[in-house]
């Protein structure tokens, strides 16, 4: 899953599109976007649901917004899309070929457009904890103080020491103890992380770990807590994850494109699996933004997003220690225009990430295939931080 492999390299023609575009296509009294228009990242009609406007009419710079192209190229980077929303409104989209390694599928060149799934790698994460706070929600679960073992008296036997303390908040929060290390290279024996995948049974694998430290000691980022959430989802629904997900999330938010693939063992990979469009993933950004709604509905409660993003532990390890993390979200922050801004994200293996920006009542997402490489993610930031925060003109 973590081959090596090319960046990318058809950008130039995009770039050339995008550097071609006015500043005089973006008024805001055009709102059918032309040819022009649309090369420099008009979004689509597809009927989504998504409200399309230009950017100067929820206050961005749309000009500004047409440098993001530029800006990959001079990276030489393979990001495969961005999407910007803003006031709940799609305002930029576009989309760059590449080279990418979408699970299932073989590795090679493919094209990206408005339409095209995406892998969300773990990003999946953050979409599982909703699903926790829904559950939650509809009382299939008393709370996070509930004890994890409980939902999995079949697997006594393989119970550690030490395993009785853990509720779900501790796996919500990478917060558990029990013994894992994703971060060697995925041929390392050592690292925990394939297992998932390889084992005929990674549940079990999971709760075989002994315990390191006790819960709300260490914090460890660790893709078996969230294939518990997913499991403990499913037992508490009689469904799986996936068809637990299209009925009480993706459904409400008009999302009907959507996989989310299974390991080898058949069991759905709540940590890593689901694969979206970006206009969907945006979506799922905006609910965490409007607090849990979405066109007048109440999809996920206020009460369980304000726990999600609440910041509980240092992401010690993750890029320089300078992240936050809650419920399965990352929390950080943006120096633009000499000012600290504070965002919250989900984060996907290979550069795929959500960014909601509260205070500029925004979100930025993007698809990437920067797997395994030193900077990954660092195109996103850059886009974020430099051009798409920049762009917004006004302050509300």
């Amino acid at each position: 899953m973590r081959d090596r492999f090319s960046r990318l390299t058809r950008l130039g023609a995009s770039l050339v599109l995008a550097l071609s575009i006015s500043g005089t296509h973006l008024r805001a009294e055009s709102m059918s976007p032309g040819p022009a228009d649309q090369a420099c990242g008009s979004p689509s009609s597809i009927d989504d649901g998504w409200q399309i406007a230009l950017p100067a009419s929820v206050g961005m710079d749309g000009a500004q917004l047409c440098t993001i192209a530029a800006r990959l190229a001079q990276r030489s980077t393979t990001v495969h899309s961005v999407v910007v929303v803003r006031h709940g409104k799609l305002v930029f989209e576009q989309y760059f070929p590449g080279y990418d390694q979408p699970w299932g599928r073989p590795d090679g060149q493919y094209e990206f457009t408005a339409t095209t799934r995406h892998d969300m790698r773990s990003a999946s994460k953050s979409v599982t904890s909703l699903l926790i706070g829904i559950a939650i929600d509809r009382k299939l679960v008393a709370g996070v103080d509930e004890h994890v073992l409980q939902f999995f008296p079949d697997y006594a036997a393989v119970k550690q020491p030490g395993w009785d303390a853990i509720k779900l908040r501790h796996l919500l929060t990478m917060s558990s103890g029990f013994k894992w290390d994703e971060a060697r290279a995925w041929t390392d024996p050592e690292n925990d992380e394939p297992h998932l995948v390889t084992e005929p049974n990674p549940l079990g694998y999971v709760l075989s770990r002994s315990i390191a430290a006790p819960p709300d000691v260490l914090w460890t980022y660790s893709g078996g807590s969230t294939e518990l959430l997913g499991n403990i989802i499913e037992r508490v629904s009689n469904k799986s994850l996936e068809a637990f997900a299209r009925e009480t999330l993706f459904q409400p938010l008009g999302i009907t494109d959507v996989e989310w693939k299974p390991y080898k063992s058949g069991k759905i990979a709540a940590a890593a699996g689901l694969r979206l469009r970006p206009r969907d993933a945006a979506k799922i950004g905006q609910l965490v933004l409007s607090r849990g709604r979405w066109n007048n509905q109440q999809v996920v409660s206020a009460d369980w997003i304000a726990q999600s993003i609440t910041p509980r532990f240092q992401a010690v390890g993750y890029f320089g220690g300078t992240l936050f993390y809650g419920y399965q979200w990352w929390m950080g922050r943006s120096l633009a225009g000499g000012k600290e801004i504070k965002w919250v994200a989900a984060f996907g293996w290979g550069g795929q990430r959500i960014f909601i920006v509260p205070e500029l009542d925004l979100v930025m997402m993007t698809t990437a295939a920067q797997y395994g490489q030193p900077k990954e993610g660092l195109a996103a930031i850059d886009i974020l931080t430099n051009i798409v925060i920049p762009s917004v003109r006004d302050a509300h």
